[in-house]
């Protein structure tokens, strides 16, 4: 099962596999990119909702790889729907690509490459420097603004 990202519709992707995407994906879309995900709805594509408990062990997963932040909740909820279909998230989406890779979801890629490894990502204060492993509104020590630090 092939779970599309509203990037697949924008590029019209195309697979002879099952497909299914979340009903969040199309009010995402506009025009022609609308038309072919209310075509391929029309000819079976399955609209899957996944569940609650899902969706909250996404956002973990999301939370330890330092993507939460930059995710969407349609992208926290095909990840969720990958996981759940076990089936392969369909996105060019790099943070969505590093989740995935974190909950050994297979991703399918579509225009771009993808990421070469899986990252945890640190978050560093520009007020005194130091690092932390979880993101926060302000620096927990000094209150300046954190930002994302490649762990590597």
């Amino acid at each position: 099962m092939y779970v599309l990202d509203a990037s697949a519709f924008i590029n019209e992707y195309h697979t002879t596999e099952q497909q299914a995407t979340i009903p969040l994906v199309r009010e995402e879309l506009e025009d022609e990119s609308a038309y072919r995900y209310d075509a391929m709805e029309g000819s079976g594509m399955h609209i899957h909702i996944p569940e609650d408990e899902t969706v909250e062990r996404i956002e973990r997963a999301a939370r330890e790889t330092g993507d939460l932040e930059t995710l969407s909740e349609t992208d926290i909820r095909l990840v969720a729907a990958a996981f759940e279909l076990d089936g392969r998230l369909v996105t060019d989406d790099y943070a969505m690509q590093n989740v995935a890779e974190k909950l050994e979801v297979a991703v399918e890629l579509i225009a771009r490459e993808g990421i070469t490894e899986q990252r945890d990502w640190r978050f560093q204060c520009s007020g005194c420097g130091r690092e932390f492993d979880e993101n926060h509104d302000r620096c927990p020590v000094c209150g300046s603004d954190l930002s994302r630090k490649n762990p590597a």
